[in-house]
């Protein structure tokens, strides 16, 4: 469990299913993804989720309002599922429910997901990746000290690649990036 001032990244528990699968199902949070998950989907990439975090300790993470306990999406480190360019990788990445969207959970997590990448884990870069049109996702990686390079981005793998959401923008932290903007504090 990773605590931030106003959040938890924690495993996850049966009862985040029901949030994750509304939130999953919601045609605005999952505007920049190929197409929105019904339950069953919803359910079994929970499933997959929380066994990694169970065999690895890390993962994505559950994401919790810590004053009110509310299910508030996830954040956390994933390995791609896909060969590109920039694989092996570990991708920081995060999905939130439209309420708590502009309250800067989104980033306030990831810098705690960043800490424990760089901190625990001991990498040397995290990536992060999302289509391009997805400015609000883009100005998160930003705000986390992300760099972007457009030689970087990629037609991804696994979409078609006629579809809309098939070019992604790519961005990189370094660890002596981050140490850099973040020492001290």
């Amino acid at each position: 469990m990773i605590r931030t001032e106003r959040l938890i990244l924690r495993p996850w528990r049966a009862t985040d299913r029901e949030p994750f699968a509304a939130m999953n199902a919601d045609p605005d949070v999952m505007r920049w993804f190929p197409y929105a998950l019904d339950r069953a989907a919803s359910d079994a990439l929970a499933e997959r989720i929380s066994t990694h975090l169970d065999e690895h300790g890390w993962g994505l993470w559950a994401l919790e309002v810590a004053d009110t306990g509310e299910f508030a999406g996830f954040t956390g480190l994933a390995v791609p599922g896909f060969e590109a360019d920039f694989t092996p990788a570990v991708e920081i990445g995060w999905r939130l429910p439209r309420w708590a969207w502009g309250r800067g959970y989104a980033t306030e997590a990831a810098r705690a997901g960043l800490a424990y990448a760089f901190g625990t884990l001991e990498l040397d870069e995290v990536v992060s990746l999302t289509t391009t049109g997805n400015l609000l996702s883009r100005a998160v990686m930003e705000r986390l000290g992300m760099t972007h390079d457009p030689a970087d981005d990629f037609d991804h793998p696994m979409i078609e690649r006629d579809h809309p959401m098939s070019r992604c923008v790519l961005y990189r932290l370094r660890r002596t990036d981050y140490e850099a903007q973040y020492a001290g504090g």
